[in-house]
């Protein structure tokens, strides 16, 4: 008899519905996984015989096949391991096919029968639900972020003797309730109200959050560059059900966490990263930090710091907001939507321009730190901010206003959002995502505004992506202030952060 029992694997940022087919024949006892299995599945083996001996199973003394179908997809990790042995289950007559019709089973077994939590379960409910499956078994622990998908019954299964008599209807397991999850505030700040000064800078932060651009900071060392970045991740506004989804369904993918994602991401990786961390890839084409930032923050402190090819790797997913990875054996696109906050010091020594610190620094070395950020890339910051040194006696003043001026910040920053959603009709489109056409079509800049932009782009020689890319920033001023239409105010201050190399 030839059991078929159905699961699903997670394949870059999707999932592939996977038969796991079983048989049993005479012969020398033996069991056999093929299908193009790599050794994780092929190491199931031990672990599904265990399993089911130490579920008081009876194990058959028998020649087993399984097969994985379709032969032609890579599969790896446990996620097969409780299909198999229900399809071992069935091969024996200890289960009837007619149990498992229609359902979908997946999850790691443990020596002892128990179901340890898989990743990337989001990509395995949608896929399951995509072809129709109504009922999905899956890991208890694993429940959380499945619920987050809609429209299927899930089953969190402890171990496979609890799976079993519900099958044969002795012991049902009850379906979850869909588990809702609101966005987390911080409480404990850092808050805007504890940044001394630099009221450009924050004015400068507030117009980047509100319209997800990127944005450039750079001042000597102390200023409070750090600060300003580590107050923004508390300036995000919360989380709509769709990108709740997504950053769930990525940080599930790459194992970094198993519970539903409530706030939005601030990823903060070191300088000595290497390009396949920040981009993504590796043999099984995993998602880099880029990814993991998506509707969120990828912040680079010290942003020359970081190898070229690191930085020069950025290009292409600041514009496309995705990144298309291809190795020998996998290919995918992940989604890679975030808004990058960058930091750096004027020159080597942090003192170039300081009135209070001579510059210890040469022009050519001075030159060559500038040039570790290409022209190409920097184009693509839509936000060019100075910060200076705050004065000495100005940093000990006790002004205990709690998060006053932060709070009506992340008010107008939220109010900004919705309009920008209500515009384009479209939840978590930002001004910073449009494409030229969009800017064309959907803005509307006043006549004096579109002449004054016009002539400063001649006086200037800005690029066509930076004349664009202004139109964007003056936008989310405008947005800031309650309007939809772009003066030549807002155009002047969105000039305002259009430094020139």
């Amino acid at each position: 008899m030839i059991s078929k029992v159905y699961s699903a694997i997670p394949y870059g940022y999707e999932g592939y519905i996977v038969e796991v087919e079983g048989t049993t024949n005479r012969g020398l006892p033996s069991f056999n996984i093929v299908g193009m299995a790599d050794r994780t599945i092929n190491e199931s083996r031990e672990r599904v015989k265990s399993a089911l001996v130490n579920s008081s199973f009876s194990f058959p003394d028998k020649r087993i096949t399984i097969n994985l179908a379709p032969a032609d997809l890579p599969k790896d990790g446990s996620y097969l391991d409780l299909a198999i042995a229900l399809s071992v289950l069935i091969s024996s007559n200890q289960l009837q096919q007619k149990d498992v019709e229609k359902r979908l089973f997946v999850g790691e077994l443990s020596l002892d029968g128990k179901l340890r939590p898989i990743k990337g379960i989001i990509n395995i409910v949608e896929a399951a639900k995509k072809h129709g499956f109504k009922e999905i078994y899956l890991p208890a622990n694993n429940l959380e972020q499945a619920s987050l998908i809609q429209g299927v019954k899930l089953f969190g299964v402890k171990d496979l003797q609890q799976l079993f008599l519900h099958l044969k209807n002795e012991s049902l397991i009850e379906p979850t309730k869909n588990v809702v999850k609101k966005t987390v505030t911080d409480t404990e700040g850092p808050f805007l109200d504890h940044i001394r000064g630099q009221a450009i800078a924050k004015r400068a932060m507030a117009i980047a959050i509100a319209g997800h651009h990127n944005i450039l900071i750079s001042g000597p060392p102390g200023a409070g560059k750090t600060l300003l970045a580590k107050v923004a991740a508390n300036l995000l506004p919360d989380l709509s059900p769709k990108e709740q989804i997504a950053i769930t369904k990525i940080h599930s993918i790459a194992n970094v966490s198993t519970e539903i994602a409530t706030k939005r991401p601030f990823r903060s990786p070191h300088h000595t990263a290497s390009s396949v961390s920040i981009i993504g890839g590796g043999t099984n084409a995993l998602p880099g930090e880029i990814s993991l930032a998506h509707y969120g923050v990828l912040f680079l402190d010290e942003i020359p710091e970081y190898p070229r090819s690191v930085l020069e790797a950025l290009r292409q997913p600041l514009e496309d907001k995705k990144i298309s990875i291809s190795r020998a054996s996998r290919k995918t696109t992940y989604p890679a939507d975030f808004m990058l906050i960058a930091t750096m010091n004027p020159c080597p020594c942090g003192y170039a321009g300081d009135p209070t610190h001579e510059c210890k620094c040469s022009s050519n070395q001075i030159e060559n730190y500038n040039k570790k950020l290409s022209g190409p890339l920097f184009d693509r910051i839509d936000m060019n901010v100075e910060v200076q040194k705050v004065d000495n006696a100005d940093l000990l003043k006790n002004e205990d206003t709690g998060a006053k001026e932060h709070n009506v910040v992340k008010n107008k920053i939220k109010e900004a959002v919705e309009r920008q959603h209500l515009r384009y009709k479209k939840d978590g489109l930002y001004n910073s995502s449009l494409s030229s056409h969009q800017v064309s079509t959907l803005l509307n800049l006043s006549k004096s505004a579109e002449q004054f932009l016009y002539n400063a782009s001649e006086k200037l020689n800005l690029s066509a992506r930076s004349y664009f890319k202004i139109i964007k920033v003056a936008q989310t001023i405008a947005d800031l202030e309650g309007t939809d239409n772009i003066t030549e105010a807002h155009i002047s201050e969105a000039l305002s952060y259009r430094k020139r190399r």
